[in-house]
């Protein structure tokens, strides 16, 4: 222990001694300092095999009283020294080692310390004797006790921890970030008996992340006010760190963004989205924080909007908050393009895609294919593994749904859940009973209409059509003269090869205007189309039948085909079909056009 000259100076002038300095609360509370020490050290690092082994062993011989561990308390102890007794050896029954070398990893194998061995007899016994007068002393003090009981309840202890502890501990990690949020940030007065419980955990866990990675992507799902989240995390920004804000929305959301901008007096300025390419560049000054409504509008990196709106926040150094419901679509990348607005590609992340790597084998299998820096998110957009991207979006998004808040946020009576408003008003979640309409088919009837919905004729004639839309990619040439540009090759890839078995969807279209009994008599007679569309699933066939208008005079019928014996294969529609006779608007008679030909495979269409 290295003490001042200054310390060593005023200790030799002070007239008390060190045995009046000394007694048993302060060598206790010393003891105890020196055991936490000890559990302090345990949590240090990465744990291995080998060290558990070596804890278990130590805590093993100190509880069968093999070792005995003391700590000096009289005075700091600078002196280190080793004996060896060897009573099987009458010529060598004492070995002392002194030198400069603790009892420690370092002291022992790390530094540059010098040690020296002692055989001869008289000079060892003197050690020896230096030695016991020290450990006898009243104040060497027995901590064997204390270090074998910390080691038994450190993670290298014997016994099994309850699983449900495992879990508690995981959680108590997990949420590390979002109990820092809950505590870091405070919700502005204006606020007060505006927000829900779980929206203002909401607004101060984003706050967090907001604050620490410069951006955040609120996700709740529909219903759950995003909207009035955004709000409040604006403002709670612009109190604490003196923002503005630029609301950047589609154009049918600008009336209630300048609402919630008026009302709570947000310092902001609301942005169409159609309106960013001419204002953005140029015309918009340097606003701290940009918050962008349905940012999913958003997910293609090759669209001048996703550009301009990068470029900006980018030269503004400008915080991003994006709110989506549905931030996912088709791939992981709708999610990477969000995130690309605020975050650059090769920017390090502080995470990897772990998964990926494991399947890769390695870091550095990763790097070699891929030539980028794996803790970046152009690593991530390597991975298609949801585990990869759950974690990385746990840092980056707050989503809630309504089970989640149902479970912990309502509360309960007689009359279901329900959420309290500050007024005392409760806003209760509806019940989804599911009922079943039942009505009946009378397959000899000929006029019945559900009937000849899946007539032999109307069966049949589905039946013969051909679905090559839903099957391109099975007409891609094998062997193309030229070969397909990386552009083709990814239109290439996202094609379809479900070929002419798809079932579940056909588009037949008829330039006869007809109406079928049972369908809603808003179908045009006249010519005129007509705003409405319907949807009638007869329960024992299955069929669903869709009715929507897609020009003058043309009509859709979507099917799902289940016959009475089961599934039907279904084809695109690529000739017009005439409808069985029905009451009410005769159809018009049509000419049947033949299938076309199998489309040749002679070049990457």
């Amino acid at each position: 222990m290295h003490v001042s000259p200054s310390e060593e100076l005023r200790h030799a002038l002070r007239h008390q001694n060190d045995d009046e300095l000394l007694d048993n609360q302060t060598a206790q509370r010393d003891k105890r300092r020196i055991a936490e020490e000890f559990r302090q050290q345990l949590t240090f690092g990465a744990p291995s095999n080998g060290d558990e082994a070596a804890l278990r062993q130590l805590a093993a011989q100190i509880h069968s009283g093999q070792l005995t561990v003391k700590v000096y308390l009289r005075h700091p102890l600078h002196a280190k020294l080793y004996l060896l007794f060897t009573p099987q050896f009458p010529n060598n029954p004492v070995t002392g080692f002194l030198g400069s070398s603790n009892l420690t990893l370092a002291g022992l194998s790390k530094q540059g310390e010098l040690n020296v061995d002692v055989l001869e007899h008289d000079a060892c016994n003197k050690l020896a004797a230096w030695f016991d007068d020290r450990w006898n002393d009243r104040w060497c003090v027995d901590i064997s006790k204390e270090l074998a009981t910390i080691i038994d309840e450190s993670w290298a202890g014997e016994r099994l921890l309850p699983p449900y502890h495992v879990y508690l501990k995981m959680a108590y990690h997990l949420a590390q970030e979002a109990r820092a949020g809950l505590t870091e940030f405070r919700i502005p007065a204006i606020f007060n008996g505006t927000l829900f419980d779980f929206q203002t955990a909401a607004v101060k866990i984003a706050a967090h992340h907001l604050n620490k990675r410069g951006g955040v992507l609120i996700g709740d799902v529909v219903g759950l006010g995003k909207s009035m989240m955004a709000t409040a995390l604006a403002k709670v920004f612009e109190d604490d760190y003196h923002t503005e804000t630029l609301v950047i929305c589609p154009k049918n959301l600008v009336p209630m963004w300048e609402d919630y901008v008026h009302r709570y007096r947000l310092h902001a300025k609301v942005l169409s989205l159609s309106r960013v390419l001419n204002e953005l560049p140029e015309k918009t000054r340097r606003y701290r924080l940009v918050l962008i409504d349905e940012s999913h509008n958003l997910r293609n990196k090759d669209g001048k909007r996703w550009k301009v709106i990068r470029e900006y926040i980018e030269r503004n150094e400008s915080l991003t908050v994006l709110l989506s419901a549905t931030p996912y679509n088709k791939t992981y990348l709708d999610l990477s393009a969000q995130l690309g607005l605020f975050l650059n590609e090769d920017a390090d992340i502080g995470i990897r895609p772990e998964h990926l790597l494991k399947d890769l084998g390695g870091e550095h299998e990763f790097i070699r294919r891929h030539q980028c820096g794996v803790r970046t998110l152009a690593a991530f957009e390597k991975s298609d593994i949801p585990d990869d991207w759950r974690e990385l979006m746990r840092l980056y998004m707050v989503r809630r749904t309504r089970g989640f808040i149902m479970q912990h946020y309502a509360q309960q009576d007689e009359h279901g859940k329900y959420l309290l408003f500050a007024d005392g008003r409760k806003s209760y979640f509806p019940k989804r009973v599911p009922k079943s309409l039942g009505f009946a088919i009378d397959e000899t009837n000929p006029e019945d209409p559900y009937a000849r919905f899946y007539s032999n004729t109307v069966v049949g004639t589905i039946n013969d059509l051909l679905l090559p839309r839903y099957g391109l990619g099975n007409y891609i040439a094998p062997k193309p003269k030229t070969p397909p540009t990386p552009q083709q090759n990814k239109i290439i890839d996202g094609l379809s090869r479900a070929g002419t078995r798809l079932m579940g969807f056909a588009a037949p279209t008829c330039s006869s205007d007809w109406k079928v009994p049972g369908l809603p008599s808003s179908c045009p007679s006249s010519g005129t189309s007509c705003a409405t569309s319907s949807s009638y699933t007869p329960s024992r066939t299955g069929w669903t039948f869709r009715w929507a208008p897609r020009a003058r005079n043309c009509w859709t019928l979507a099917t799902t085909t289940k016959t009475r014996t089961g599934y039907l294969p279904m084809r695109k529609a690529t000739r017009k079909l005439t409808p069985p006779a029905a009451t009410g608007c005769a159809p018009k008679p049509t000419t049947a056009l033949a299938p076309p030909k199998p489309m040749q495979p002679t070049a990457a269409h």
